[in-house]
Parts: structure tokens; C-alpha cells; sequence
């Protein structure tokens, strides 16, 4: 009996330590897999706040994108808001998508507040399915992922980041 019991211990002992071992790496290969996805702007596709849809066909071309995955109610969000307002004029050549899984309403108060929603080279989408965070690998709010003109991806920011910060990236 008493052997039978270890046989049992050691069998359930070395299946829990195979299942971590299997689930370790299907997280490193799929942080690999993100990572491959993301050296370029993979395909998506979001609602505006007024309900259009805006895709990765509609950023334009030769220009600098940058994501911006935010929460309104996020105090790192506010002041990375109010930072880029207060220096909208440097980011007239780099085309900026706040993104946030919050509903369009709150989104386009947002915008509003920060006096960032008059601008053409500024978009606000809403990612109601929170795909976004999946699809770029963003676990923390703010995030900002940085791509270059020709859409090669320079820096992935977790965090609150000065203004100036993000400006040398881009250049």
C-alpha cells in the first residue's frame, strides 16, 4: 500500500512539474511569436469615437505612429495628456492613436479635456474588444509603442515617459 502511494505522489509530483514546464515555454514562445509580430504594425482595426472603423490602412505613410494605450481615469495617462498637448506643435510630423478599451464616451471627454481632439495627425479609438493589448503585448497603462516611418517598430514604453523622451525616439 505504502508503495502504491509513492508511485501515485511521484506520478502527480513529475505531471505538475511537466505542466509547468509545458506552460513556461508556450509563454516564451508566445512572447516570441508577439515580438516577431510587433517589429512591424501588424494588422488592426478599431472604432473611432464616433463609431468609424479605422484600421492599420488608414495610418499614413512615411510618418512616425505612435500608440498610445491609455485609461482616462489614470493619473500617468492625464499627464502624458497634458504634456503632449502642451507640446502638440513637435508631434505635427508623427501621426498619434490614443488607444483605450473604456467606452467612446469617455474617450471623446478625454480628448476634449485635453484640447487633443481638433488635430488631424491625432486619433482616438476604442478597443472595445481589448485586442490591443493582446496583439502588442501592453500589460501596463500608460503604454506607448513607437514606430519609425517605415512602420519598423523603434520602442515599446511601459510607464509614464516625458515628452522630450519620446521625441528623441522618434528622431
Amino acid at each position: 500500500m505504502k508503495q502504491y502511494l509513492k508511485t501515485i505522489v511521484a506520478i502527480l509530483v513529475l505531471s505538475l512539474l511537466a505542466f509547468m514546464g509545458y506552460k513556461v515555454i508556450s509563454k516564451i514562445n508566445h512572447k516570441k511569436e508577439v515580438a516577431e509580430n510587433i517589429k512591424t504594425i501588424p494588422a488592426f482595426s478599431y472604432k473611432t469615437t464616433k463609431g468609424e472603423v479605422f484600421s492599420n490602412k488608414d495610418l499614413k505613410n512615411d510618418t512616425p505612429t505612435l500608440f498610445l494605450y491609455f485609461n482616462s481615469e489614470c493619473e500617468h495617462c492625464q499627464s502624458e495628456a497634458e504634456q503632449i498637448r502642451d507640446n502638440v506643435e513637435k508631434f505635427a510630423n508623427v501621426q498619434l492613436i490614443f488607444i483605450s478599451f473604456e467606452v467612446p464616451k469617455k474617450i471623446e471627454y478625454f480628448s476634449t479635456k485635453y484640447k487633443l481632439n481638433h488635430y488631424d495627425n491625432i486619433n482616438f479609438l476604442c478597443d472595445s474588444k481589448v485586442s490591443f493589448s493582446i496583439t502588442f503585448d501592453v500589460k501596463s497603462l500608460p503604454t506607448i509603442v513607437i514606430y519609425d516611418k517605415n512602420k519598423k517598430l523603434l520602442e515599446k514604453i511601459k510607464g509614464q515617459v516625458k515628452v522630450e523622451t519620446i521625441l528623441k525616439k522618434i528622431k
